[in-house]
């Protein structure tokens, strides 16, 4: 018979069946085993950090997420953009897609915002790639004139529960679609210049999923 004269807290006894005695299990590994599997992610809020053009416009950063239609090395890429699938989300208004994008802030790098704000709106993850440019737009709720980066992100990685997945959809499609749909001028322009330079890397050099 095996006796226990007392164990330090924070542990406690588990029973392993008839006859298999039990066992002593730290309860402080076994929330942070937990932790790991079912991490939680949230969104940034509030814009004390936000950063600003010299002319006052907001800075705002974001992705076009793409992935290829063929795992298979080689798969080129034409002007239509064919072999490339685009990952447009729905605004927190419900009215119109868009590419996810958002605040550039102070303590974090133009390419960590764009990512952040890609695995917060979108729930994907992947490789960023050079920056596809700037454009200066005006926003159509708001009489202010914002300053945009957006960068390319080969996904590799989709996640089932991302921080405002209860208040966006999101959507594969090809460039054609997503040209189509895509509610912003300057984030159109921005996809061309995806699509172009896909179309210019020789196969051998496009990456593939």
């Amino acid at each position: 018979m095996l006796c226990y004269f007392g164990f330090a807290p924070g542990y406690r006894i588990e029973n392993l069946g008839e006859g298999c005695g039990r066992k002593l299990v730290d309860m402080a590994a076994l929330v942070s085993q937990e932790n790991m599997v079912t991490p939680t992610l949230v969104s940034r809020t509030g814009r004390h950090l936000q950063r600003y053009s010299k002319h006052g416009s907001r800075q705002v950063v974001g992705c076009i997420p793409y992935r290829f239609k063929s795992r298979e090395k080689g798969s080129l890429v034409d002007e239509t953009g064919e072999e490339v699938e685009v990952l447009v989300i729905s605004s927190q208004k419900g009215k119109g897609l868009l590419f996810p994008k958002g605040g550039w802030e102070m303590d974090e790098s133009m390419n960590a915002a764009a990512l952040r704000e890609t695995v917060e709106e979108a729930g994907v993850r992947g490789t960023i790639e050079r920056q596809l440019g700037k454009w200066s737009f005006k926003s159509k709720s708001q009489d202010a004139v914002y300053e945009g980066y957006m960068f390319p992100l080969l996904v590799d990685e989709q996640l089932e529960i991302w921080p405002e997945k209860n208040v966006r959809r999101r959507y594969w499609m090809n460039v054609r679609e997503a040209r189509e749909v895509c509610q912003h001028g300057w984030m159109k322009e921005a996809l061309d210049v995806l699509v172009s330079r896909l179309a210019s890397k020789e196969g051998g050099d496009l990456p593939s999923l």
